[in-house]
């Protein structure tokens, strides 16, 4: 720019003033603007009506200007030797080059990782000049390259922060301006300085500590809201710990920075940490946030901050109350006159603190809005102009005078009218107004005086709701006159008064503020002696304690006036008796001769505890309503959550002991400087770091940290309970160390737990320790010990009947310490229970402990009888406690020392059988099994389905106990929980015995039985287990009778146990379970029990391991068949021939030969990677199994499965029926209904085992077995299938894919059978590789178009529903390779809709549209109703049906509309009218796709739609409902434009456009001819469409011969333009020749100039071509209720319509009506062929439907050619135009007229 032109501009820069502002915005900008404008309305005034819509947006300057390269430059200035050089002045030159060159706007960003590491060495330079430099350059490079220098910015932070130690202003002044722009550029934030905050402010140096706070305080001036409030946790923290730092410097800085997260984000963060300061930082801290608001009036001299708990209060209230500042929340400043004045910025008050005031949260939520506080000023003709005639104005009047006996006279009228008051609760405030204004707190006359306070009084006392602003304005006055003593007596009382109208807490709070800043030292000391006497009469509970303490030291005790010293300790006497000595923690820091008064004083008030009653009770229900405890609890607890760093939390787990132990010493420490009472806010992670450490290597820490929770527990209190999160159950472990020192330690620890709580919190942690195993003998009996001590002090303690059974146990110890040790606490716990208790759970009670209950029950005699037959009764526990610990043993293995019993015991046992009898008789009447409310399913779904057993726990014994109570009659409840084992044997006689007449009832609970069965066979009574053996065979029999079959939850239940104590160590009982196994295998099938067995392959115990290899060789010799997909498991018995025990290396030998004798060579593909050394074994057994079999003449190895499947090759399956060798499949008619008719055959158990067949040689073989065969078995079959399909596919024109595709429908209807089986079959837990075969198979069928065309619509459905219903099964994920399979279902379905008969598809898919048959369901799903299971599944439909319509547009000539309609109308009529109103109004899927379909196919077709209803009966009465749809759908489509009217018939009628509406068609002739050559290049671009698209361009070249078709390509390709012309000169050609394409439409000219017109020619309009796509299911054309047609669409309509497409007429006009009867009957009888199921178009005669034409339209009424010159031109012009399937485009419709019949016309 030249210079004239420079200052021209810059004149006229010089004269715009304010800001630019657009007049107009564009419609984005427009939207976002009144979002903007009710933020800013929201926001309120301040700041963010600054930040609102009408804010002008500063343009960053950064934005327009073009980026620099630094680098290249850098290079070559030498810069990387100069920084090298030795001479400082070379290396400041350096960096001021790059310093230069970075000074630039915007740097383009590069790689500065280099630059900045040599930065880094520059900053700590020994020069402090280049220092300096290098600094300055970092600002440079961070302002000119913003956030692309963030990585780097943080790289440099630590050492930039580390340099501010320097005191050199120069570099202060730099590094401050270089991190000042580090973070304005956004390079940093502070989320990302955190750490390096934090080290840098435990910097030795102090002045890093300053600077860095200084910094930070800038970074939060300048950081937005929402970053301030993600880091301020962060922040906060760091500034408190600032705030002790010994420099004032350092505390000034972190003063600011609190500020200034203060003003952003408002006090609410701080309030927590604002506790923890005293007054003066406090103080200082409001004064700086005031100072940075300028929001609060003066006064601040008489203000002083109170407690920020309050303020948190404060800050809930003064939202209704206007806005307050953040500095006026903390300071609660108040106004102390003598006429209170409101101030504005003056703080709200709710008189009860939350937590320490005691007002619960429930109180606070029934308080409609917190009570207003503080008084508003109000003039005294305010107050007399609302006084009104309440109080007699001659008396105000009085009340003026300068007389003071005119004053006292009025004063006393005045009292009288006050007590006169009827209502006096409307006026209590006005009337304290008054006499705070007349005669005042400042009257001189004492007499005038007393008569206020004494109407004060009266008014407090009567009023039912005495304000707290009235108490406000009286106290200012009433402290004064407290000071008096001629007004003393008086004020005292009024004062105490108002503690019972508001409470003492809002008294004391106001009072401490008014007499710490009186100058009068008599108020202090009055007002501290009338506190002793609130005190007294009100008692602590309603008081914070914490304030008056602090009030106390530091005000009352520091006084220089010896009568307020006196009174303070007069107080903290008083306090003594409420409180305990404890308060003395509080006063540590007095001086000794203060102490030594304050002792004597206590030694006056001793600690009274509970039983210091208040005299008096507040009567507030609203003010400190709810109490805190009493006592103890009511000294202020500090919360030590701030103190409980993650760094403390974090060293607890240093691997340096030193630090562990300094860990646990500093909660010491933390615990002392709060005075050992603490809140248990926050310490949930302290104890979980406790808890950590009592497993601690080091013994010396375990014992620190014992005695350190022994003090949290001391200085918590009661909260320790809940917030310890049963730590204690970790301190009773601890009792197992055999060293005596660590023992005491823990009995230390729970001496202090008890003392924090109470004995009965602490008893279930005992008990489960009491028969803790790990603890050992001494630690067993130093617990005892201790208990026995604890007991000894108590009178009576019921919970301790918890601990006797446990107590009970430990008699039959093997240690004589651990006997006599729980004996004597037996004593203790029974003198102390009580006999009621000991009544109700003696029954547990078993062994020598049974004879102590006894002799201490002697003297109730009365007692012993029911004893003895409650005794007899097992296991009916009441007490919740007793509950817990009798159920901690039950499922525990009866103990060694049970069978010791003594002799007499056993007299005492055998003398108790009787009463049972006698007890028995009551509930004999009852059933045995209660089984009204069980929910088996329910239970069911809890069971944990593991192949690999584990012992039952604790709690599921308890839930197993309580199940059997409450479904088993109580006499078998008792016998079968009972711990002695005939009672246990006689409850399973009983079952035994009703067990035929009560199978119904035992399956419904044969879950809960099942599981005491497992906890019998977990016990070691010999007895019992057999009798569980006995009974067993036999309730599985019946079972099995009753044609039930065990589930999968019922066998994962009991299988598991079984099989792991299959080896038992007694003989006998081993038999027993072996043959219960193989007929547990038998029962519920071989393939699930499989993996059961294998388990036990692995089991730890070596003869459980051999029965289970027994048990692998009976299965394969017995259901072989049934394993075949879990062969590869026979890896884990070949493991087992590397044994060392020869006898486990024997049993898997066996086992691998059996299964050599049914597998034959083929084993050796399933044993795995085996040693020579196995190898040879093997060898040896199977040679020796060859031998054996030669002599037993069971033929070779693996010959049987060879035999089998040839079998089933050549006579089908009727033979391997009858021979029994027919594999039982898995999938019977429990999980398949609709399977029945294979099921019978497969539920035939093998005789002998089927191998794998040897590959099938032909295609019929290969179908049987694909249809006959187990899920294995057919896998051979599907494999030649697969085989043939892709010969025939390699050669399509072949002979061979002709007899493919007449076998193809029974292919797939084969293998859609064979879906469901083969799922089955893996669900139960074998190998997916059958799934995968079919699902492979039925693949390559449909990828053949031929073979999918080829399949019968109803194979098709069957094999769609079967598809759709596993890919919605749950549990096909979790099948193996479950992921794959469902992939699998979803791209063979996909290929399905792709490739079969698109009508049968169409058909099959409406049909599914209806709700499901039931029994097309698998199993019920436990968790879901069949409505929800049909709504997904429709769901599914509904996608599927939404891919077949998407491209209907160029399928719509291979779909047979007819049939289409037909199944449409057929599913519409299901519903209903009633039924389609209901369900569009419901917005039901289904329906709305069937109505998208119908509209798209009105819309492709028009009204030619109309031709194709030979299938619908349209001529009942009412119509049927598709056509009022048809109707609507062409209505709303003509109005939209989407189709062509043709004439003044409407699209109804098709006519001679070109006569009828030439004049309206021809101006949008070029326009529709435009659009349908668009349409057809676009066809012809495309593959499938191309040669249709050809033929239609040729019609229009033939049609419009005047038109240029290359004008429309311009745009096109040379190539494609070529191949255009070479298209049409081929289409000529085959014209010439009589040919016409069979499978493509005719074209659609637009109709204004079209000479024939036919409703089959409706426009292939690209108007509006992707409408579905559009609709996405949401097609609503028509309304929710309609009318059937109207009466114009008559007979002639009809008829018209229905042959419009049959028939080439131009004009129906001369149509008589003997022609309409002919057509009429010509359509019933279609539509009874219809009816009888000939839809097939190729059984119908071709020469029938002419003769019919000719029949239906006379001679004399067939017009002839010369009546219509257009079609003999156009017939002339040698195209067809009456081609069949051009017309139709329909190859399974009815056959039609061919093209030669239409010549007569």
């Amino acid at each position: 720019m030249r210079d004239t032109m420079k200052k021209e501009l810059e004149a006229e820069v010089v004269n715009v003033t304010g800001t630019a502002k657009p007049s107009r915005k564009i419609r984005s900008e427009q939207d976002k603007e009144p979002e903007q404008e009710t933020i800013s309305e929201v926001v309120g005034p301040g700041p963010a009506e600054e930040s609102g819509a009408d804010a002008p947006q500063e343009i960053d300057e950064y934005e327009l200007v073009d980026p620099v390269d630094i680098l290249t430059p850098l290079e070559k200035s030498g810069f990387w030797d100069g920084v090298k050089a030795t001479k400082w002045l070379e290396r400041k030159e350096a960096v001021g080059e790059l310093t230069k060159l970075a000074s630039t706007k915007r740097i383009s960003p590069g790689d500065f990782s280099e630059v900045c590491r040599t930065l880094k060495k520059l900053i700590t330079d020994v020069n402090i000049a280049v220092a300096v430099e290098a600094i300055q350059a970092i600002g440079n490079l961070a302002r000119g390259l913003r956030t692309h220098f963030s990585a780097s910015s943080r790289f440099l932070l630590p050492v930039l922060l580390e340099k501010l130690k320097e005191k050199k202003p120069t570099m202060t002044e730099a590094l401050s301006q270089t991190l000042q722009a580090m973070h304005k550029a956004g390079c940093i934030s502070l989320v990302d300085i955190v750490e390096d905050v934090r080290t840098a402010t435990k910097n030795k140096v102090p002045l890093v500590r300053s600077l860095t706070m200084n910094w930070v305080t800038f970074c939060i001036e300048t950081s937005n809201k929402a970053i301030i409030t993600k880091v301020h946790k962060d922040y906060v923290p760091i500034c408190m710990e600032c705030l002790n730092d010994g420099t004032p410097e350092v505390r000034d800085a972190a003063f600011s920075a609190l500020a200034a997260i203060a003003k952003s984000v408002g006090m609410r963060p701080l309030e927590r940490s604002l506790e923890k300061l005293d007054d003066v930082r406090r103080k200082k801290l409001s004064e700086m946030i005031s100072g940075s608001e300028d929001a609060v009036p003066g006064g601040s001299s008489t203000a002083s901050v109170q407690n920020t708990r309050a303020s948190a209060s404060s800050a809930e209230t003064s939202e209704g109350a206007g806005k307050r500042s953040a500095a006026s929340m903390l300071s609660g400043k108040r106004p102390v006159q003598a006429v209170p004045v409101a101030k504005k910025g003056g703080v709200v008050k709710s008189g009860a603190n939350k937590k320490v005031d005691g007002v619960s949260q429930k109180a606070a939520k029934t308080i409609e809005a917190p009570e207003d506080v503080e008084p508003t000023e109000m003039g005294l003709e305010e107050i007399e102009s609302r006084i009104g005639s309440l109080i007699q104005s001659d008396t105000i009047a009085l009340l003026k005078s300068a007389v003071w006996k005119e004053r006292l006279e009025a004063i006393s009228s005045l009292k009288q009218q006050v007590e006169g008051l009827q209502n006096l609760d409307q006026s209590v405030e006005i009337l304290i107004r008054l006499l705070c204004t007349l005669p005042g707190w400042g009257e001189k006359n004492v007499q005038v005086q007393q008569q206020v306070i004494e109407v004060t009084t009266h008014i407090a006392s009567t009023a039912t709701k005495f304000p707290k602003k009235c108490v406000v304005l009286c106290l200012s006055g009433l402290c004064e006159r407290v000071a008096d003593i001629k007004t003393r007596a008086h004020a005292m009382k009024c004062l105490t008064t108002f503690c019972e109208a508001v409470g003492p807490g809002f008294i004391f709070e106001r009072v401490y503020k008014i007499m710490k800043e009186h100058k009068n030292p008599k108020v202090l000391s009055e007002g501290i002696l009338w506190m002793v006497s609130a005190v007294e009469d009100f008692g602590v509970s309603l008081l914070k304690l914490k304030d008056l303490i602090d009030f106390l030291k530091e005000i009352g005790l520091q006084s220089s006036a010896a009568a307020t010293r006196n009174a303070s300790i007069k107080l903290l006497g008083v306090l003594h008796k409420f409180v305990g000595p404890d308060i003395k923690g509080f006063l540590t820091d007095v001086k000794p001769a203060l102490l030594s008064a304050l002792d004597t004083e206590y030694e006056k008030n001793p600690f009274e505890g509970a039983s210091a009653v208040p005299r008096k009770t507040v009567r507030a229900s609203d003010s400190s309503s709810s109490l805190v405890a009493g006592g103890l609890d009511s000294l202020p607890r500090e919360d030590i959550s701030g103190k409980v760093t993650p760094t403390l939390l974090k060293s607890f787990e240093s691997p340096d002991w030193k630090v562990r132990m300094e860990s646990v010493d500093a909660v010491n420490k933390i615990l002392e400087e709060a005075n050992k009472r603490i809140q248990s806010t926050g310490t949930g992670d302290l104890f979980g770091a406790l808890r950590g450490r009592l497993n601690d290597s080091n013994k010396n820490i375990v014992m620190a940290t014992l005695t350190t929770i022994g003090n949290v527990a001391s200085a918590m209190g009661q909260a320790v309970e809940k917030s310890s999160k049963g730590i204690l159950s970790d301190i009773l472990k601890c009792l197992g160390d055999n060293k005596k020192h660590m023992r005491e330690c823990v009995l230390n620890t729970l001496d202090s737990w008890l003392a924090a709580v109470h004995l009965d919190k602490m008893v279930p942690y005992v008990a489960i320790a009491l028969v803790d195993s790990k603890l050992g003998a001494e630690g067993r009996k130093d617990l005892f010990d201790w208990l026995s001590r604890q007991l000894s002090g108590l009178s009576s303690f019921t919970e301790a009947a918890q601990l006797l059974k446990p107590a009970s146990s430990a008699m039959a110890d093997k240690s004589s310490d651990v006997r006599k040790a729980a004996e004597t606490c037996i004593n203790e716990i029974l003198r102390v229970s009580g006999h009621e208790m000991i009544e109700k759970i003696v029954k547990d009670i078993h062994g020598p402990a049974l004879t102590l209950v006894l002799e201490k029950i002697k003297p109730y005699g009365g007692f012993q009888e029911s004893f003895e037959s409650a005794r007899a009764a097992s296991v009916s526990v009441t007490s919740k406690g007793a509950t817990k610990v009798g159920k901690s043993t039950a499922s525990g293995v009866s103990k060694p020392g049970n069978r010791s019993v003594s002799s007499r015991v056993g007299v005492i046992k055998g003398a108790k059988s009787e009463p049972i009898s006698v007890q028995d008789i009551a509930v004999q009447t009852q059933a045995l099994l209660n089984i009204n409310d069980s929910n088996k399913e329910d239970r069911e779904r809890l069971v944990v389905r593991r192949f690999k057993f584990e012992d039952p726990r604790i709690e599921q014994t308890q839930d197993l106990e309580s199940d059997m109570r409450r479904y088993f009659r109580e006499d078998l409840h008792k016998r079968l929980l009972s711990q002695d084992f005939k009672k246990q044997v006689d409850g399973l006689e009983i079952l035994q015995k009703a067990l035929p007449s009560i199978v119904k009832e035992v399956i419904e609970v044969l879950d809960i039985l099942l599981r005491w069965f497992v906890l019998q066979f977990c016990k070691s009574n010999t007895t019992c287990l057999l009798k569980v053996l006995e009974f067993l065979p036999e309730l599985l029999d019946s079972l099995k009778d009753d044609g039930y079959s065990l589930t999968e939850s019922e066998v994962a239940i009991f299988l598991p146990c079984l099989v792991e104590k299959l080896g038992h160590n007694i003989e006998k009982v081993r038999e027993k379970m072996r043959e219960l196994t193989k007929q547990f295998v038998v029962v519920y099938s071989a393939s699930k029990c499989f993996p059961y067995i294998l388990e036990g392959l692995r089991s730890k115990n070596n003869r459980t391991r051999i029965e289970c290899a027994d048990l692998v060789g009976f299965i394969l010799d017995h259901h072989g068949a049934e394993i075949n997909g879990q062969l590869k498991s026979l890896q884990i018995v070949a493991s087992l021939t590397a044994e060392r025990d020869g006898d486990i290396r024997k049993a898997a030998l066996n086992a691998l030969a059996t299964g050599y004798k049914i597998l034959g060579e083929d084993i050796w593909r399933f044993v795995g990677k085996l040693t020579d050394a196995q190898k040879s074994m093997l060898d040896d057994r199977f040679k020796w199994k060859v031998r054996e079999m030669e002599k037993k003449k069971e033929g070779k190895p693996g010959e049987a499965r060879a035999i089998l499947r040839r079998s089933v090759r050549e006579n089908g399956p009727d033979v391997a029926e009858q021979s029994g060798e027919m594999a039982r499949s898995l999938a019977g008619p429990l999980l398949r209904n609709y399977a029945q008719p294979d099921s019978n055959i497969e539920r035939q158990l093998m005789s002998r085992p089927v191998a794998v067949a040897s590959t099938p040689t032909d295609w019929n073989e290969a179908l049987d077995i694909i249809s006959f065969g187990s899920p294995e078995q057919s896998v051979e079959g599907m494999k030649v299938v697969c085989h043939e399909l892709a010969q025939a596919t390699s050669d399509p024109e072949g002979s061979a894919m002709d007899e493919l595709e007449k076998d193809a429908d029974r292919l797939v209807s084969c293998l859609a059978n064979k879906v469901a089986k083969t799922f089955d079959f893996s669900l139960a837990g074998a190998s997916s590789r059958s799934c995968k075969y079919v699902l492979n198979t039925l693949m390559q069928t449909f990828q053949n178009k031929r073979l999918a065309h080829a399949v019968k619509e109803s194979t098709l459905d069957s094999l769609i529903t079967e598809l759709l219903l596993w890919l919605l099964d749950d549990n096909v994920p979790r099948m193996d390779d479950g992921s794959q399979l469902l992939k699998a279902l979803n791209v063979l379905m996909l290929k399905i809709l792709d490739n079969a008969d698109r009508t049968s598809s169409f058909v099959v898919l409406i049909n599914l549209l209806r709700p499901l048959d039931p029994s097309r369901w698998p199993s019920p799903a436990p968790n879901e109703s069949l409505a929800t299971r049909n709504q997904k599944f429709s769901d599914l439909v509904v996608k599927c049906l939404i891919k077949l319509t998407k491209v209907l547009q160029s399928t719509i000539y291979d779909v047979d509309l007819d049939r289409m309609l037909q199944s449409i109308h057929l599913y519409l009529q299901d519903l209903g009218m009633e039924e389609i109103r209901r369900r569009a109004g419901a917005d039901d899927k289904p329906l709305r796709m069937v109505k998208t379909v119908l509209h798209e196919l009105v819309k492709l077709r028009g009204a030619a739609i109309k031709g194709h209803l030979s299938m619908v009966p349209i001529d009942t009465n009412p119509k049927p409902i598709i056509l009022a749809y048809i109707e609507l759908n062409l209505e709303t489509l003509a109005a939209a434009r989407m189709l062509t009217a043709s004439g003044p018939g409407g699209p109804n009628h098709w006519s001679d456009s070109a006569t009828n509406n030439s004049a309206a068609g021809i101006h949008s002739a070029d326009a529709q001819l435009k659009q349908e050559l668009a349409a057809i290049f676009k066809k012809i671009g495309e593959k499938q469409t191309c040669t249709i698209g050809l033929y239609e361009l040729y019609r229009i070249t033939q049609l419009y011969p005047e038109v240029d078709i290359f004008d429309q390509l311009q745009n096109a390709s040379e190539a494609f333009r070529t191949y255009i012309r070479e298209g049409l000169a081929q289409m000529a050609k085959n014209a010439a020749a009589g040919r016409t394409p069979s499978s493509m439409p005719m074209p659609t000219p637009p109709p204004a100039s079209l000479n024939i017109s036919s409703p089959d020619f409706a426009p292939l309009s690209p108007v509006n071509a992707n409408a579905l796509n559009e609709a996405k299911l949401n097609v609503k054309t028509e309304p929710t209720n309609f009318n059937l047609p109207p009466s114009s669409y008559n007979e002639e309509n009809r008829a018209v319509n229905a042959f419009a497409s049959r028939v080439l007429s131009s004009d129906y006009a001369g149509v008589t009506s003997g022609t309409l009867d002919a057509i009429r009957e010509k359509m019933k009888s279609m539509q009874l062929a219809a009816a009888a199921g000939s839809t097939d178009s190729g059984a119908r005669p071709l020469t029938s439907v002419k003769d019919n034409m000719n029949h239906a339209l006379p001679h004399s009424q067939i017009p002839l050619p010369s009546e219509h010159v257009g079609t003999e031109n156009t017939l002339q012009g040698g195209v067809h135009p009456m081609d069949e399937k051009a017309l139709s485009g329909l190859q399974a419709r009815m056959e039609r007229l061919k093209s030669g019949s239409l010549e007569p016309l």
